[in-house]
């Protein structure tokens, strides 16, 4: 790995922290250790991760709690480290802004595959403007979404996306008028193909996030609409997909 990545790990299980440092170190990532809430948001600070693995149940300050700081400052990828039982825990930290969940206990092959598959997307991301895109811009009503720069605005006003929220829109925009599958949508985005029907929650709450930022009433989408018992759709608008910004 030419430049390491840098991971950062919480949890207040030594065990835990012992084996991830080791597996991870030794598929080529530098990584940091914390033990509690409070370490990892000072760690953050100073070592400035490309990705946090974070455990809800911490002492000090809980890993929903450092989840929320963190997403007011970055927009960092995090997964979330759940119990199997805590259902609610993992829809809250999806809800509060983190980009995905795995679930005690785990596979740590599991979890380096999930790592690998965000890094992938922050990585393809990071690349965009390396050349001429394609497509450039979709203005669709009030809302403009600019494929280059990564950016969106609602009416001229900037609206904050974390980076896999952006993936998501933009993923919907380009197949506008095309009712895309939610375990598709998982595979493109997220990187990994669904196991449990459980996995499908990671989409429904992205969109629901979108959706809060987006739409003017959430529960009456005009942008991103529900196709009930197969995934979301974006509706198609005047010049999508091939004409956007040529």
């Amino acid at each position: 790995m030419a430049d390491k990545k840098k991971i950062l790990v919480v949890d207040d299980e030594a065990v835990i922290r012992r084996i991830l440092a080791t597996r991870l170190s030794m598929v080529g990532y530098e990584v940091a250790i914390a033990s509690d809430g409070e370490e990892a948001l000072q760690i953050f600070a100073r070592e400035a991760p490309d990705l946090v693995v974070l455990d809800v149940m911490m002492p000090k300050k809980d890993g929903l709690s450092v989840c929320q700081e963190l997403r007011r400052v970055t927009g960092v990828p995090i997964i979330m480290l759940t119990a199997l039982g805590e259902v609610s825990d993992r829809i809250k930290g999806l809800q509060i802004g983190a980009d995905d969940y795995i679930t005690k206990p785990f596979s740590p092959k599991e979890l380096e595959a999930r790592i690998s598959a965000i890094l992938r997307r922050t990585d393809r991301a990071d690349e965009v403007g390396s050349g001429e895109p394609s497509i450039s811009m979709a203005q669709i009503g009030a809302l403009q979404v600019e494929f280059n720069k990564r950016q969106v605005f609602m009416n001229g006003q900037r609206v904050r996306l974390t980076g896999l929220e952006f993936d998501l829109l933009q993923f919907l925009v380009l197949r506008a008028g095309e009712s895309v599958p939610r375990s598709e949508l998982l595979q493109e985005v997220w990187g990994y193909s669904p196991r449990h029907h459980a996995d499908m929650r990671v989409v429904d709450v992205h969109i629901s996030r979108l959706r809060s930022k987006l739409e003017k009433d959430p529960r009456n989408p005009e942008f991103i609409h529900t196709d009930r018992g197969i995934g979301y759709f974006f509706p198609r608008f005047s010049g999508s997909p091939e004409a956007i910004g040529a």
